[in-house]
C-alpha cells in the first residue's frame, strides 16, 4: 500500500464530517501527496508530506486513542499540515559532481508560498473552507509548532493559554516532534 492509499485509508475510516469528502477532493487536485514535508530538513523528498502526516497520525493514535474521538485524531494529524499544500516549487541550481569534477544541475525543493496566511492558521483557514472543526481541533492545528511558531517565538502567552485549554494541542505537538525528530530523524532544530 502507498503511502498516499494509507492516508486516504485512515482519513475515509475515521473522517465523516460533513464536507470532509469534498476537501479530500480537493486535497486530490492539488500536490498533497507528493509534496515535500520540507525544504531541507524532515522527509525533503517527494511525497514527505503524505509521510509525516501518516507519521504524526500514528505517534497520536499510539499514544492518546481513547483520550479523544477518533475522528478528531486523524482530523488534526492528517491535517496539521495542509498549509504546506501547494506551498514548494523544484528549482534547479548547479553543484559539482565530486566523482566526476563536473558542474550539474541538481533540483531542489523552494518555498513560494502564494497565500501567506501564516503555518497553523492557514491549514485552519484551508480545512474550514470544506468543513468546520470543533475549537480543540482548530487550536490544536494552529498550534501545532508549539515553540517553532513565529508567533510563539515573538512573546505572549497565547500559546501557553491555548494549551493549558485544549489539551489535543499539547498532544499534537508532542505527536509532531516525535515523528519528526524520532521517526523521521530530522537533525536541525528548523522544523520549517
Amino acid at each position: 500500500m502507498t503511502n498516499k492509499e494509507k492516508f486516504i485509508q485512515i482519513y475515509k475510516e475515521n473522517i465523516k464530517r460533513e464536507g470532509s469528502a469534498e476537501l479530500l477532493a480537493w486535497l486530490e487536485k492539488t500536490d498533497f501527496f507528493t509534496a515535500p514535508a520540507s525544504t531541507k530538513f524532515h522527509l525533503c523528498e517527494e511525497g514527505g508530506l503524505c509521510e509525516h502526516s501518516i507519521n504524526v497520525y500514528e505517534c497520536l493514535n499510539e499514544r492518546y486513542a481513547g483520550e479523544h474521538s477518533a475522528e478528531s485524531i486523524a482530523i488534526v494529524s492528517l491535517l496539521h499540515d495542509l498549509c504546506k499544500a501547494q506551498f514548494y516549487k523544484v528549482s534547479f541550481r548547479n553543484q559539482k559532481n565530486e566523482q566526476t569534477g563536473q558542474w550539474e544541475k541538481v533540483p531542489f525543493y523552494q518555498i513560494e508560498d502564494k497565500f501567506p496566511f501564516g503555518h497553523g492558521e492557514k491549514s485552519v483557514f484551508l480545512i474550514e473552507r470544506f468543513m468546520r472543526l470543533k475549537v480543540e481541533e482548530a487550536i490544536a492545528i494552529r498550534w501545532h509548532m508549539g515553540g517553532f511558531d513565529d508567533t510563539a517565538k515573538a512573546g505572549g502567552f497565547t500559546i501557553s493559554n491555548a494549551f493549558e485549554m485544549y489539551p489535543l494541542a499539547v498532544k499534537l505537538h508532542i505527536a509532531d516532534i516525535e515523528a519528526t525528530y524520532l521517526r523521521e530523524g530530522v537533525k536541525n532544530p528548523d522544523m520549517n
